[in-house]
């Protein structure tokens, strides 16, 4: 028999509901049931971004510098800055210049924070609302300051019309880890918790071992603070 030349497979938001609830031996029959689930998920996500770097959550952006001013606001939903650089020039002359990153006590030790060049060193202060980059030097002239940031995963939408802001191969996990999530808050689901934790731990282990970054890595020893 022929296969269906097709690999886009997907489960939305109330399909992932219904696979966990069944995982549970349960079924999900009220508005309720549809709630706590969406909001076990939200709390899933934020939890995913705790665990690690989740790659397809890594992003490039830009941000214009003002004369004078040393600090930029990143996007609410970031979560942090993975590489950052200082892009000056135009055309073919543009040049991309890395900017290191420092702690806060490093930060706070540099003795003139309002003298002006080119930003060499960051400082990222994460705020409840968004976090803030601290440039040092100050831009003495607009410069484009140049990132990968890691955001968070997206909210779930409503039930019946979105899909998971997760890849595919990550949908094992995300169903696994809603199951285990419910099992936590219906009494007659609890004595598959430790079952279904296991499962979610296995299948979480598996995405995030094949969600690597492949290419070779080259440590370099840093200074200490």
């Amino acid at each position: 028999m022929a296969t269906s030349g097709t690999a886009t497979f997907d489960l939305e938001i109330s399909e992932v509901i219904e696979e966990a609830f069944e995982r549970c031996g349960l079924q999900s029959k009220t508005g309720y049931d549809i709630e706590t689930a969406r909001r076990s998920l939200n709390l899933l996500s934020i939890e995913w971004a705790n665990r690690g770097l989740n790659f397809w959550c890594v992003e490039k952006g830009t941000a214009a510098t003002t004369a004078s001013t040393s600090t930029i606001t990143l996007p609410a939903d970031t979560i942090d800055l993975i590489e950052h650089w200082i892009q000056d020039g135009t055309g073919t002359l543009q040049t991309d210049l890395p900017v290191s990153r420092v702690s806060v006590s490093q930060y706070a030790t540099i003795p003139n924070k309002l003298s002006e060049g080119r930003p060499v060193n960051l400082f990222v202060d994460k705020q409840r609302a968004a976090p803030v980059v601290y440039l040092w030097p100050t831009p003495d002239k607009v410069y484009t300051f140049a990132y990968q940031r890691l955001r968070r995963i997206e909210d779930t939408g409503l039930v019946g019309s979105t899909t998971p802001d997760v890849p595919a191969r990550f949908l094992p996990a995300l169903v696994s880890g809603l199951a285990f999530c419910i099992s936590q808050k219906y009494p007659e689901a609890f004595v598959r918790s430790s079952e279904l934790k296991a499962e979610y731990e296995f299948q979480w282990d598996l995405a995030q071992q094949e969600d690597r970054d492949r290419s070779s890595v080259h440590f370099v020893p840093g200074g200490y603070s």
